[in-house]
Formats: C-alpha cells, structure tokens, sequence
C-alpha cells in the first residue's frame, strides 16, 4: 500500500472516536495495523482499551462507516486483537495531553 493511501485511512481512522474517553483510536494508539488488499478490502488491526468493551460494536461500526467514505476502499473487515496489550504508553503524545497524562 502507498504512503498516500495509508495516510488517508488513518486519517479516516482518526474520526473514530472512542466514546469512553473522547479521544480517537488512532491517538489512542489502538490501531495497530492496516492493509489493503487488490480488492479494495481494508483489514484494520487494533485493540480496544478494555476487553469488556461495551462499545465495541459500536467502535466496529464507525470504523466501517468511516473508512467507506475512501474511494479505494470497497470494504472493511476489522480485527480485533488483545496481543501486544493496549497500554498509555500507546497513546500518541497530544491524546496524554488531552487527558492529563504524564
């Protein structure tokens, strides 16, 4: 995948709002990965801040709805994964700023 287009899904990505904590998935460092196959069908490897996430349905589908918008993208799977854990230290340096965190 070109830098460009990677570009525009994580800032697609970006407009993906964890609802909890107001502060988008990219930011957040829940995204880690993205890959886009000759199909146009996007793969989005992240994690969730807990794994009882109640939003995650919901996280899921703002995902989709985002990434919907590229004209690349035909379609979107994403992958939920709990290894390597989420932790702060994951969170880009303005996400622990807008939440207080040293």
């Amino acid at each position: 995948m070109d830098q460009d287009l990677r570009d525009n899904i994580m800032g697609a990505l970006e407009q993906v709002v964890d609802p909890e904590i107001g502060i988008d998935i990219v930011n957040l460092g829940l995204v880690y990965d993205v890959d886009i196959n000759d199909e146009g069908i996007v793969t989005v490897t992240m994690t969730l801040t807990s794994m009882g996430c109640p939003l995650a349905g919901t996280i899921i589908d703002q995902v989709k709805t985002a990434l919907s918008d590229l004209p690349e993208v035909k379609d979107t799977e994403v992958n939920i994964v709990w290894n390597p854990p989420w932790t702060k230290d994951k969170m880009s340096r303005y996400a622990k700023i807008a939440l207080g965190i040293q």
